[in-house]
């Protein structure tokens, strides 16, 4: 599928987002596009990146620019991870399958949710780097039996999401009576929490109201190292934007943290990622990686986060729109299209590849 129907090839990422909207039903686009409240940290997200600026250099006599790094001990074509997004069947038929195939041909982490409309012993199956997401459950046993799930599925990471002791209001859901069709499940969970997620009614999200009845709403510090302690793999905590609460992270033994707002979707009203992305990363020791998460839009916003010192990226909504667009085939456009603007990116502002990329110096951004 081609922008606008004239033939030629999205050139930016947002132009996928025009071919996702007209393709989803109004309620499935609002629901993946929409954030929180008034939608305030879901536009700050943006605005906070769009006022970082690059001081590039110049006659650095580089070689050829390369992308590749380093995410968790392992090699990634490119610093960005797919971030984990829940119930990828609603935008195509073979949801997460599609879009985990195409990071694998990519050469990027996939991170699979706990949401997922696909089972992991599935994704992981076909070969690339599976991350798993993790939303702890009222049920302990519930979430222990995840985590052996992941684990034994050849996951390479667990990525602990602690920004959701409940699910924000995002209004547009509301407003919409949203609830999953019949041929869309949670599939890590039993079929009656799958039901009460299709039970609709007016002015109700109904995927919000299963959420509160499944997942935990009291964890603390002490449950953080529980799971240290219950997991052999390289631990990841999702959904910190203070700067002690990150360094309370790493004591607990987290090996990489993501700054992350929930893509706006959480508390509207919430500081922008970007804008707390250099506290964080001072606060925390040099092992433990620092990922950002919400908003990224481009080659441009990538480099701009590696320059204020994060390792990679996570990118969400973008991907959703490829799969929307042309299953994953249209994820892979995606992150090909990426892959080129941050190549670009890279060599224009004088870096050889990512590791070059913290030398460069920035204006607008919170210090």
């Amino acid at each position: 599928m081609s922008a606008h129907g004239t033939g030629r090839d999205p050139v930016r990422l947002e132009e996928f987002a025009e071919l996702a909207c007209r393709t989803l039903p109004r309620e499935v686009w609002d629901f993946i596009e929409g954030g929180s409240g008034e939608e305030l940290t879901l536009a700050a997200n943006r605005a906070a990146l769009d006022r970082i600026g690059i001081v590039p250099r110049v006659l650095v006599g580089g070689t050829e620019c390369g992308t590749a790094t380093e995410l968790l001990g392992a090699r990634a074509a490119l610093p960005v991870a797919v971030a984990p997004m829940a119930y990828q069947r609603l935008v195509h038929p073979e949801g997460e399958l599609a879009t985990a195939r195409a990071a694998a041909a990519a050469g990027v982490p996939f991170t699979v949710s706990t949401l997922s409309s696909q089972p992991v012993e599935a994704v992981a199956a076909l070969g690339g780097t599976t991350w798993f997401q993790l939303y702890c459950q009222q049920d302990r046993a519930a979430t222990t039996e995840l985590v052996r799930r992941a684990e034994e599925a050849g996951c390479a990471a667990l990525m602990v999401t602690v920004d959701v002791p409940s699910m924000g209001r995002r209004l547009r859901d509301l407003r919409n009576g949203f609830a999953l069709p019949a041929d869309v499940a949670a599939v890590h969970f039993d079929p009656a929490g799958t039901r009460r997620a299709r039970a609709r009614q007016p002015g109700v999200s109904a995927v919000a109201q299963h959420t509160a009845e499944t997942f935990a709403r009291s964890l603390g510090w002490d449950d953080l190292a529980r799971l240290r302690g219950e997991t052999r793999l390289p631990l990841i905590v999702k959904g910190i934007l203070d700067p002690g609460d990150a360094a309370t992270a790493a004591s607990v033994g987290a090996d990489a943290i993501v700054v992350s707002n929930h893509g706006g979707r959480q508390l509207d009203g919430a500081v922008a990622s970007a804008d707390m992305l250099p506290a964080v990363r001072e606060a925390v020791p040099t092992r433990c990686q620092v990922l950002l998460d919400s908003g990224i839009r481009s080659g441009t916003d990538v480099l701009k986060t590696l320059a204020l010192g994060a390792s990679g990226v996570l990118l969400g909504r973008p991907v959703l729109w490829g799969l929307a667009a042309d299953g994953e085939q249209g994820v892979s456009r995606v992150l090909r299209l990426l892959r080129t603007e941050l190549r670009s990116a890279l060599e224009l502002s004088g870096c050889t590849g990512p590791a070059d990329a913290p030398w460069l110096s920035v204006r607008g951004a919170a210090r």
